[in-house]
């Protein structure tokens, strides 16, 4: 069997850890980020350096800011860029886009496939698959062409639109990544989107320590106290009674932290605590980073607003978004995913399930 080609999209920590691990695994990879300034130190290097749980030089096929020459000759396309950025990359892939071609979103954070499915779906004559992750596999940091992976998960889920495409999909990326297992649709996926959790609530209530280090301390070991760990477990409780609520059999963030690195503890913050792969992970530099720009309104906004839609209440979330919009001085509902921006306004559960499992028969995605 040959191997498929990969085009990875986004050149920050993800993007190039993914293209460095990618290239070292002996997959051919293109990696393309819009701005061209921050593909210089690559460009400069000739390829990436890649440190930690994996480590060499890896040369890349391409590196490139042309989005037709990145995604023209690529079987499987890896979106690397935050979840506020995938609509622009849909619209910008869209015209160059061929039949055939996978397209994964790592993660989609919540209702991310079904958002960029939106966008794709406007060429009739495109038979594409849309996947997306509940997480990203790699916890990683990258300086100047230097990537550095402190853990690769255990297990990372994948779901596709329509969703009887998930088993080939992940067959066919089990040649590079054994931990991906499928889930059962997108709605899984989004709704076990666990950085909506672990990322805005910390970071808001750390944001006096991260304005006065520049993030110099352990972002979960040191900045999710009892305290704060205590908000997570609230956060956690209304995102997972959403998704009971769309029939969806969400874990909690102690199982996921169970599945994913093997850590067993009876709660929330001892669980963080007890998770080396966290070791050494420090946190934002700066307020302005993707755990709130990112998380707020692709993570967040939309748990709150199919929540509200279907009567259950998310207090603990609806005030993070409010302190995210007060902190950041913009409308994080207005900016979100919502269930009107989505199209699933006024749908049922059910309404909403028949839509990501697709169709075999009229399904215009192949």
């Amino acid at each position: 069997m040959n191997l498929p080609s990969f085009s990875v999209i986004g050149a920050g920590n993800g993007g190039q850890a993914m293209a460095a691990h990618l290239s070292l695994m002996g997959f051919t990879v293109n990696l393309y980020n819009r701005t061209r300034e921050k593909l210089i130190p690559i460009l400069n290097n000739g390829g990436i350096y890649l440190e930690g749980a994996v480590s060499g030089f890896a040369k890349l096929n391409m590196i490139t800011d042309s989005m037709k020459d990145a995604i023209k000759d690529a079987d499987i396309i890896m979106v690397t860029v935050p979840a506020s950025g995938h609509s622009d990359i849909a619209y910008e892939m869209l015209p160059y886009l061929k039949s055939g071609q996978i397209i994964v979103l790592n993660p989609g954070r919540t209702f991310g496939a079904i958002e960029f499915y939106n966008i794709i779906r406007a060429r009739s004559d495109l038979n594409v698959v849309i996947s997306e992750t509940d997480t990203f596999i790699y916890a990683c940091r990258t300086n100047d062409g230097i990537a550095k992976i402190f853990r690769i998960k255990d297990v990372v889920s994948l779901a596709s639109i329509p969703s009887w495409k998930t088993d080939y999909v992940v067959d066919l990326l089990k040649l590079a990544y054994t931990q991906i297992v499928p889930a059962e649709n997108v709605l899984e996926t989004s709704l076990n989107n666990i950085g909506s959790i672990f990322h805005p609530a910390p970071t808001l209530l750390n944001s006096a320590r991260i304005e006065t280090t520049e993030g110099s301390f352990q972002y979960y070991l040191e900045g999710i106290s009892p305290s704060v760990a205590k908000i997570l477990e609230r956060m956690d409780r209304e995102r997972v009674a959403v998704a009971h609520a769309l029939g969806v059999n969400a874990i909690t963030a102690l199982e996921w932290l169970k599945d994913t690195y093997g850590v067993v503890s009876d709660n929330l913050y001892d669980a963080i605590q007890n998770t080396d792969a966290y070791k050494g992970l420090l946190a934002p530099r700066t307020l302005d980073c993707r755990y709130i720009f990112e998380d707020v309104p692709m993570s967040l906004v939309p748990i709150s607003s199919i929540g509200r839609q279907l009567g259950i209440s998310t207090h603990t979330i609806d005030s993070i978004i409010h302190l995210a919009s007060c902190m950041h001085e913009k409308n994080y509902w207005k900016i979100g995913r919502t269930a009107v921006k989505l199209g699933l306004d006024g749908k049922s559960a059910a309404e909403i399930k028949e839509i990501v499992e697709g169709v075999k028969e009229e399904s215009t995605v192949a």
